[in-house]
């Protein structure tokens, strides 16, 4: 959510940033009922003078026919108040359903684009690898391995349902551990984060209104995180925090539910687009201030890289264009790990910085050393995602002969090399 003040000033810069992002909002409609709301609650509370000033008048009348007046007149204002408030409850739950739909202006380095596909490669590391042999898919290693069952897994959930079995549930914990000892030692405060979260978690954080159709709702009214950001971006809700004290610096595990409503197809059989997948998420809330955002922003992308590169995976960073962003995200960066079956590179991370957008909605703000009450600048960056990362981690280790090589950061973890 943007300031109101800021979006009357500066109309043009919300018009742009939703063409941008190839939103439809109308920012003249939300002007429009601002101003109806100003005007009526100038109205009300001018109403409002009228009753107070009858009030200290009335016991200073003697004349009946004078108090009777003063209460005729009174009883009018009553009416026309209460016609006023009941107007009022409307446009205030109209402007606040437009302020919700506002987008967040996007960075000037955000390029064009009309989807995904238009992101820009902004750089690579590692060799593609040259196997030398007919390559296997991650399905065919981890079914030929016994690393997974997709047949019980529906059986028991459904419709992308799985089971991880043996090496591959013990890489799954490996990658979690590896995350918390990397994200530790760079001051990050480890949480596990409960996946069950109220409604305001979602509003606060940007999820909905408009993702509704991704998130699971249970019957008690609590609805099913897609990424621990959500818990955590709550964790300060309506707290005001010391200048001193940040930036906050969290990575919290947490496991995660998207419906993926509509993402169907061949591509997306296995392990890639799932209903229920665990996270390793870094959250961070620093000053209010574009250039500390900026800094924090490359830094987690950065925290994130090293993660890959010290599972030896290829991958690009790529700055996603005006499309590819949602409603709060000033800049996103995605990770692309290599998928040597696929012959392309796909999403493993995303790194995202929304100034005060989710902040001004949860109401986390902080005192500044002049004792100015401001709100936090917030960003976010997955650390780790399983089982996805599997993918491209069997698939870039696998052997001739059908095994796959075990990244040397976690033979520590699950005391072998290769997994036949």
């Amino acid at each position: 959510m943007l300031d109101i003040k800021f979006i009357r000033e500066n109309p043009d810069l919300i018009k742009e940033a939703a063409r941008k992002k190839h939103i439809d909002f109308d920012v003249e409609k939300l002007l429009q009922i601002d101003e109806e709301k100003r005007k009526i609650l100038a109205e009300a509370e001018d109403l409002r003078a009228k009753q107070n000033t009858a009030s200290e008048q009335m016991p200073q009348i003697k004349e009946d026919s004078e108090r009777q007046k003063l209460i005729t007149e009174m009883k009018a204002v009553k009416e026309e108040l209460s016609a006023k408030e009941v107007r009022l409850k409307a446009v205030v739950k109209e402007w606040e359903s437009l302020m919700f739909d506002v987008p967040n202006v996007p960075d000037p380095s955000v390029p064009e684009g009309n989807s995904d596909l238009d992101n820009r490669e902004i750089r690579k590391w590692g060799e593609i690898p040259d196997f030398g042999f007919e390559l296997k898919s991650h399905i065919e290693l981890m079914e030929n391995l016994n690393l997974v069952d997709f047949e019980r897994g529906v059986k028991v959930a459904g419709f992308r349902g799985y089971f991880l079995k043996g090496d591959a549930a013990l890489l799954s914990v490996a990658l979690w551990q590896l995350a918390f000892e990397m994200w530790a030692k760079k001051g990050f405060v480890p949480l596990i984060a409960p996946s069950l979260c109220r409604e305001i978690n979602f509003t606060g954080s940007g999820w909905l209104p408009q993702g509704k159709e991704e998130i699971y709702k249970t019957q008690d009214d609590l609805y099913l995180a897609g990424t621990a950001e959500v818990p955590v971006m709550g964790f300060h809700q309506d707290e005001i925090l010391e200048e001193k004290d940040l930036p906050k610096k969290y990575v919290a595990f947490s496991s995660c539910y998207r419906r993926e409503a509509g993402s169907y197809g061949k591509e997306e059989k296995g392990i890639f687009r799932l209903h229920e997948f665990m996270k390793v998420e870094q959250v961070i809330l620093c000053r209010a201030d574009h250039e500390e955002s900026v800094k924090w922003h490359e830094e987690i992308t950065k925290n994130s890289e090293e993660i890959m590169q010290a599972l030896d995976i290829p991958y690009r960073v790529v700055l996603n264009c005006g499309a590819d962003l949602g409603l709060g995200q000033v800049k996103k960066y995605d990770i692309e790990a290599w998928i040597p079956s696929e012959g392309r590179y796909r999403e493993t991370h995303s790194s995202s910085y929304f100034h005060d957008f989710q902040t001004r909605r949860l109401d986390i703000r902080y005192r500044s050393s002049e004792g100015k009450v401001r709100f936090c600048h917030s960003l976010n960056n997955t650390v780790i995602a399983t089982p996805r990362v599997l993918i491209a981690l069997l698939e870039n280790n696998q052997q001739k002969d059908g095994s796959v090589k075990v990244p040397e950061i976690l033979v520590k973890y699950i005391g072998k090399n290769i997994i036949s």
